[in-house]
């Protein structure tokens, strides 16, 4: 779908048919549903910053027990759920041990945990600043990524169906910043190679959309009318300001605080598969 308003029409009449209910309303008839038409709640006039805590750590031991019942072990792992139902079966006989517990986990939630929440720790360096999931959605026992994954991206593809880069600094290293004009350039002929589509979207420094005026959060092959150079590259603005001498349509909107930028590239071609191709530099204009 092209971000036009004569596309959005005229993906409805398919979007009508995706449709789920139980099997006791099943007719025997494919059933439809105009999506257009569902209700609309104004946001709340305020809003707390920062992700929803849904790992308490108080509790985290408590509800950890639950879960390795619940979870069977990936193969290997048989030893490792022996040990740890060994530490929660004796804590639960002894509260000093308990006591420990809990702290280890508030101490592990600030200083191991949170820090997973920025995406310059969160899988393998590229160059230009810019990182990468090389297992997402088949992590294994790489718990170090699956934690990350869940805190800073909790849902990801595998790789050959979308490949995802992000990065929380520009070319020198430096935090990303609305205070600060930046541009990312697409030489002719190396946009992201696809065989589906990419997008480079923003987000503020809770990874949510940044409000403004164009209600734009990304740019990529869904907008028709980005503006290439004569010799066929793409730059796109990352700035608070409309950019100067240039159209707007290139003009990806920045908030005035810390932000993140993130490629996705869905149905990757080799050149990705392989590594040739990584993301072009943050370049910081001031």
């Amino acid at each position: 779908m092209d971000d036009t308003a004569a596309d959005r029409q005229a993906i409805l009449p398919l979007v009508a048919q995706i449709m789920a209910y139980p099997l006791s309303q099943f007719t025997g008839q494919p059933q439809t549903k105009d999506w257009s038409q569902l209700p609309t709640f104004p946001a709340p006039q305020t809003s707390g910053g920062g992700e929803v805590q849904w790992v308490n750590p108080d509790q985290f031991f408590d509800v950890l027990a639950q879960v390795l019942d619940e979870v069977p072990p990936l193969a290997g792992e048989q030893a490792l759920y022996g040990l740890v139902g060994s530490v929660l079966q004796s804590a639960r006989q002894d509260p000093e041990q308990q006591a420990a517990l809990t702290k280890v986990a508030q101490e592990a939630d600030q200083d191991l945990i949170g820090p997973l929440f920025q995406y310059s720790n969160e899988g393998v360096p590229l160059a230009h600043g810019w990182g990468t999931l090389v297992n997402a959605a088949r992590f294994g026992t790489d718990y170090v990524t699956r934690t990350a994954a869940a805190k800073a991206n909790i849902f990801a593809n595998k790789p050959e169906e979308s490949t995802y880069f992000f990065t929380d600094v520009d070319a020198n290293g430096e935090r990303l910043h609305g205070r600060r004009d930046y541009s990312v350039t697409f030489t002719g002929g190396q946009l992201p190679p696809v065989k589906g589509f990419w997008s480079l979207t923003l987000y503020d420094q809770h990874h949510f959309f940044a409000p403004n005026e164009l209600g734009r959060y990304s740019l990529g092959t869904k907008n028709q009318d980005l503006h290439l150079d004569q010799d066929g590259s793409l730059t796109i603005s990352v700035q608070q300001q409309p950019p100067q001498g240039q159209e707007r349509s290139n003009w990806l909107p920045a908030p005035d605080a810390e932000f993140t930028l993130f490629l996705r590239a869905y149905w990757p071609e080799a050149a990705i598969a392989d590594g040739n191709w990584t993301p072009p530099p943050v370049i910081s204009g001031r």
